[in-house]
């Protein structure tokens, strides 16, 4: 890990396409503005571990979930089809 210290209107580049600006510090708090392409995901890190542990629970649902929805979706157009 590299640590630096930055003053408030400072920044840092990160390869060719990424710029870390400092914008403002108040107590403990530090406003960084991030510029970055579109395709560049940027998350903050609570919300990338939710998004992680609601994938992990998702895949570990069973097969039969899927199924009977699957199930529901054919009988719902079966149902608009003899309609």
């Amino acid at each position: 890990m590299l640590i630096l210290t930055r003053r408030a209107e400072e920044k840092i580049k990160i390869g060719d396409k990424i710029v870390i600006s400092i914008l403002g510090i108040e107590g403990n708090h530090v406003k960084v503005g991030i510029d970055a392409p579109r395709e560049i995901s940027i998350l903050r890190m609570e919300v990338f571990e939710q998004i992680q542990k609601e994938n992990i629970e998702s895949a570990k649902k069973e097969i039969t979930d899927v199924t009977t929805a699957a199930q529901l979706i054919k009988n719902r157009f079966s149902q608009e089809k003899k309609v």
